[in-house]
């Protein structure tokens, strides 16, 4: 299983992440400003309190005058602005929140769409797991930073110069004293923005490997207790998960030396700097107990806000860390290939050209080597030879899955590049080993959500492979219930359903990677009948194992390591006695000729 690992963040690429996420927050910046103005609200109200109290304990309670009629304003006015600040709170949190989660549902459809535009390069080098992790935790962790960080670093941000107003208007000389803590503050954030990010980069990529591991077992789960690997996989998750275990106790270490004991000893300090400034003060003149109220209630309003801070830096780290997971998906160049497309060119009659076609997966080994053939309109070419041949590449090729380094792949005349990527899948349909049903029900499953086509239509797709006779039979008919992957139903009744699915878009040109090869041989003699039909007016590729099955092919491919080393008729091909003579006598069971 590939290792999903990134370089090491840089204090650049951090800042450069964060632009990046910030640059979602642009189309809200009204929602945005509307919300920040309800956070000065708040802090304004919040600052408001102690000033009101200091002047209620300095100007009536010290003096002991209490004028019933403005003590009990001073009270209501109090009681006021904390039920103002209660409110106002509730919605300015209720706007941030709404607009944390448009921007993660923009991130999602985002993220989601660039990988449904991938090619399949990346998904043949990318564990699954990998993949679902990006698009499901590491947005969830980009979430908690909008949710939380971004409105707590906005609110110290107010609250510290609030307080600061404050203090410099009670005692400017130790407000300037009290300006001494911000660099040590900072200090101390700039080293655990230094070294966390490493923490949390390895978290997350432990993360990810657990999400491939469990993807893996669960895709291949039947295999995994026909072959007893239980206690293999268990293993394998039990080493990465203790992995992640280890590196989250590193952070969680390191969190718990500069986050919070460090913070409460700058703050413990602080007060302690206040009372001795105040005390040696008091022995030259009289210290208002007002002024010393408010200036010990603001210093721990200044330090709240920094606490916060501090507790929800390894947020913002985390955030940081998955949001470059993502974007490095974002900004993968592994795409599908892409169409120097003509304008109105259209698939008329389907005649296949290859011309010198070479091809590697890898870029290193060539799968295909020189591939030179041509498909006349309404012919059938069957594929044959041994597994690694590079039969299924020739497929890939012709539905544009990858893109090829030499030679050219013609339909009518015209590249294969210069169609429009939905003209050739409109007009190519394409039945695999394995057909994959999506979860819904038959009829869905047939008509793949084109609602322009109608149940008529379905019906009639479905009769023409004679799925009919299975489909009608279940309880709910054309409305029976499919779960993932089909699994219900067995191997035959999932092809039946991706040939009614291929007849039902009406191709032009027909692709078989093994089509029959899970279907019984009773049902493969009634289908068989059914394929006759359909590639009649279409040009039909297909690969066999079962040479009893192309034997009607106008022309047959026999293909050894890349290369087309045989070709010709049934007859031609038997007439010759070579790799495809050997190959018809080992499936009819003539072992001695072979032998020989």
């Amino acid at each position: 299983m590939q290792v999903d690992k990134q370089p090491k963040l840089t204090g650049k690429d951090q800042w450069v992440v964060l632009k990046r996420l910030l640059c979602y927050a642009i189309p809200h910046k009204k929602s945005i400003s509307f919300a920040m103005l309800l956070l000065i609200l708040t802090i304004v109200g919040s600052i408001a309190g102690p000033l009101l109290i200091q002047l209620f304990i300095d100007d009536y309670l010290t003096p002991l005058r209490f004028p019933k009629n403005e003590v009990l304003t001073i009270a209501l006015i109090f009681i006021g602005i904390q039920v103002f600040i209660v409110v106002v709170s509730y919605f300015q949190l209720l706007r941030f929140q709404r607009i944390a989660l448009k921007i993660i549902q923009q991130m999602r459809i985002d993220v989601f769409s660039k990988v449904q535009g991938l090619g399949m390069r990346y998904f043949d080098k990318t564990p699954a797991g990998s993949i679902v992790s990006r698009v499901t935790n590491d947005t969830e962790a980009i979430k908690e930073m909008f949710v939380s960080v971004i409105v707590t670093f906005l609110q110290a941000i107010f609250v510290i110069l609030g307080v600061y107003i404050a203090l410099f208007a009670l005692n400017v000389k130790m407000a300037f004293m009290s300006l001494l803590l911000l660099p040590l503050i900072l200090i101390i954030v700039v080293i655990y923005r230094k070294y966390s990010a490493d923490f949390y980069q390895d978290i997350r990529e432990r993360l990810s490997q657990l999400n491939a591991k469990i993807a893996e077992s669960l895709s291949g789960m039947g295999m995994v207790q026909a072959f007893r690997q239980e206690d293999r996989l268990e293993a394998e998750f039990s080493a990465i998960n203790e992995k992640h275990y280890r590196a989250g106790m590193r952070n969680i270490k390191f969190d718990g030396i500069l986050l919070g004991p460090a913070i409460d000893l700058f703050y413990a300090g602080a007060i302690v700097f206040v009372l001795g400034y105040f005390g040696f003060l008091s022995l030259e003149s009289p210290v208002e107990v007002g002024v010393l109220y408010a200036f010990i209630t603001l210093i721990g309003r200044l330090f709240q806000p920094i606490q916060q801070v501090m507790q929800r830096l390894s947020i913002f780290q985390q955030a940081i860390v998955a949001a470059s997971r993502v974007f490095k998906l974002m900004d993968d160049s592994d795409m599908e290939p892409e169409q120097q497309e003509i304008e109105h060119a259209e698939v008329q009659d389907g005649e296949i050209e290859f011309r010198d076609v070479t091809f590697s997966y890898d870029g290193k080994t060539d799968v295909l080597k020189n591939i030179s053939f041509t498909a006349k309109a309404g012919e059938t070419v069957a594929l044959v030879g041994h597994t690694g041949s590079g039969k299924s590449s020739i497929i890939n090729l012709l539905m544009r899955f990858y893109e090829y380094e030499k030679g050219d792949i013609f339909i009518d005349g015209v590249s294969l590049k210069a169609y429009p990527k939905a003209e050739l899948r409109k007009k190519t349909g394409l039945v695999l080993q394995d057909p994959f049903l999506f979860y819904g029900d038959i009829e869905s499953n047939i008509r793949l959500h084109d609602q322009g086509m109608s149940s008529e239509e379905v019906r009639a797709a479905a009769e023409f492979v004679q799925a009919n006779e299975f489909i009608e039979k279940l309880p709910a008919s054309y409305a029976q219930k499919v779960t993932e992957r089909g699994s219900t139903f067995s191997s035959g009744q999932r092809q039946l359903v991706a040939f009614a699915r291929t007849v039902a878009t009406n191709p032009k040109i027909l692709v078989l990677d093994e089509a029959t090869a899970n279907i019984d041989t009773e049902t493969e003699v009634a289908i068989q009948a059914s394929l006759e039909k359909m590639r009649k007016g279409r040009t039909t590729i297909a690969i066999a194992h079962r040479l009893s099955t192309i034997q009607d092919a106008e022309l047959i491919l026999v293909l050894h390591k890349g290369e087309i080393v045989e070709r010709g008729s049934h007859q031609e091909l038997i007439v010759q006695k070579g790799l495809y003579h050997k190959m018809y006598l080992l499936q009819n069971g003539i072992l001695e000729d072979v032998i020989e």
